[in-house]
């Protein structure tokens, strides 16, 4: 399949019917391309500026929209329009801690206001919901370690799509990035020697994922060390199985170990096709995911466009 960078102009958007929530691209009937609307479109191109404008005028046509509100603020704080970001967040505010998480925002947690809209929110789900965040120094620390594992991966994306994964740009992201991970494994290790390996019932599950992903991003031997962990607070109901399923995989895999659970995906080169890594056994690799609360393989793979079982020639 061609690699194939579609570029929208300005004035083309425009004409896009706004009352449309995603749109699919056929280029040269060879690649699908599927976007929220035209402005998470412009913006995953890295036209960061012809996103806000396109937000500004659906704003002007359709008025509030809860997601377009969100991505609009998303867009601001990346742009460093604070005030505005602010905005438009407290428009789109839902009572979930899914702003805690978007790495879009780390812009904002520097401003004091952030605390105020953070504590205002908190407060909310504890009520909504039952107060499920027992700790919740915890749980902010967690989110913000969340948020920092998953910012900028669409520059890195970007900058290897557009000139090269060897490029001084794209070699200069990854060590910035790997800078902030080095400093989230290090709050982490603090976090847990202090209080344990955060639990569902004690920060939430949003804040109990940014665990395991600092994890998932760290070398084999801290997977290991923490995946028995992570199993028996599964088998209590107080981790994700998904989660476990995914570092277990993960170790496999660093391993030259075939992977139990199919979550691995590779580029084949010579193929030009992607692939999952070996199986341990793939007549029994549904019945193992299903253990863990994970659909069919094949449901999963064909997102990178892979048949399972493989075709048989």
């Amino acid at each position: 399949m061609k690699n194939i960078l579609l570029a929208f102009t300005f004035l083309l958007l425009k004409s896009t019917v706004f009352a449309q929530t995603s749109v699919t691209t056929v280029i040269n009937g060879d690649t699908i391309i599927t976007f929220y609307n035209p402005a998470d479109s412009l913006r995953k191109l890295g036209d960061l500026k012809g996103a806000i404008e396109y937000f500004k005028l659906m704003q002007k046509e359709e008025g509030r929209n809860f997601r377009r509100n969100y991505n609009y603020a998303c867009a601001l704080s990346v742009d460093e329009q604070i005030d505005s970001a602010f905005k438009y967040l407290a428009l789109a505010q839902d009572i979930s801690p899914n702003a805690f998480c978007d790495p879009d925002f780390l812009n904002l947690r520097k401003d004091k206001r952030w605390d105020e809209f953070e504590a205002n929110l908190i407060s909310l789900i504890q009520k909504r919901n039952g107060d499920p965040y027992k700790d919740v120094e915890y749980a902010k620390r967690l989110w913000h370690m969340r948020a920092t594992d998953q910012a900028y991966y669409d520059c890195i994306n970007l900058a290897e799509d557009k000139i090269g994964k060897n490029s001084s740009v794209s070699r200069a992201l990854w060590k910035l990035k790997e800078g902030l991970d080095a400093e989230n494994r290090q709050e982490l290790v603090q976090l847990i020697e202090t209080k344990g390996w955060p639990k569902n019932s004690v920060v939430g599950e949003d804040a109990a994922g940014a665990a395991f992903l600092v994890i998932q991003h760290w070398d084999t031997d801290q997977q290991k060390k923490y995946l028995p962990t992570i199993e028996k607070l599964c088998k209590e109901n107080e981790a994700s199985w998904e989660s476990y399923a995914l570092m277990y995989d993960r170790i496999q895999v660093s391993e030259n170990k075939p992977q139990k659970y199919g979550s691995q995906i590779r580029f084949n080169s010579e193929t030009n096709t992607y692939e999952p890594y070996p199986l341990l056994d793939e007549t029994k690799v549904d019945e193992w995911r299903a253990e863990v609360g994970l659909g069919h393989l094949k449901d999963y793979v064909s997102n990178w466009g892979i048949v399972f079982p493989p075709e048989t020639k």
